[in-house]
């Protein structure tokens, strides 16, 4: 497509250069568990990488807060792939928590473990992908979870020959979201509750809605590391849904 984001050098340096004109905000832990998640910045065809096979529930995509009237969404992000992308998992249905959702990949940091090692780490485990500090861009703010977590997201640049394997214990599947998507106007929605006075962040994708807490940082990716703009994102709200 003409309007792709190119991904190489001059791409990597603009993210490099954002992240580290950012000053990043962190949590205390306050009794909740430390975790580390990464953006990957990566290559993408939309050919090759477009597909979304997944069947969704459509009682839950009809649960989702602050649906318009006559609104109807397929839960599928076929289509959004080509030129620069990050890197979106669908969780596995066999998992305890959180199950079907959207997510980035990470878990919780181990006894002894940095965060940064945590996150390569993870990202070996989940998507197969071989990383190093060589690939770090830089780092988001930390974003404090509903279930009890401080998540700490890192950004990579993956080699344009990367190829993710999901981890079929783990992640369901993987996609590759152009940049160009999130750059779309009509995303980020934001949406009122009853249960929170903060908004539920909605981040537009395909036919489905990206929800905080992989929402909300893939939003700051998208303002602070790409723009160059400043965001903070750690008072947007999760959908009741992710708060167990």
């Amino acid at each position: 497509m003409t309007n792709e984001i190119a991904y190489g050098q001059n791409l990597r340096e603009q993210i490099e250069a954002n992240l580290a004109d950012h000053e990043v905000r962190e949590h205390a832990l306050g009794g909740r568990r430390h975790a580390a998640v990464s953006i990957i910045v990566m290559d993408s065809d939309a050919e090759l990488h477009g597909a979304d096979g997944a069947v969704v529930d459509p009682l839950f995509m009809r649960d989702l807060p602050g649906l318009a009237d006559g609104e109807v969404l397929s839960g599928s992000v076929a289509g959004t792939a080509g030129g620069a992308a990050v890197l979106l998992t669908r969780r596995s249905a066999k998992l305890k928590n959180h199950p079907n959702q959207w997510a980035l990949p990470g878990g919780r940091i181990d006894e002894g473990e940095t965060a940064l090692e945590a996150a390569m780490r993870e990202v070996e485990e989940e998507v197969g992908l071989t990383l190093s500090e060589t690939d770090l861009l830089g780092r988001l703010d930390d974003y404090p979870t509903r279930s009890g977590y401080v998540m700490t997201p890192f950004v990579f640049w993956a080699g344009a020959e990367a190829e993710p394997v999901p981890s079929p214990g783990e992640v369901a599947s993987v996609h590759r979201i152009s940049i160009r998507e999130l750059l779309r106007p009509d995303s980020p929605r934001y949406v009122e509750i009853e249960e929170s006075d903060r908004p539920v962040v909605q981040v537009a994708i395909g036919q489905d809605l990206i929800h905080a807490p992989t929402g909300a940082i893939v939003l700051q990716f998208r303002e602070v590391a790409y723009k160059g703009t400043s965001m903070r994102v750690d008072d947007l709200e999760q959908p009741v849904f992710a708060w167990r």
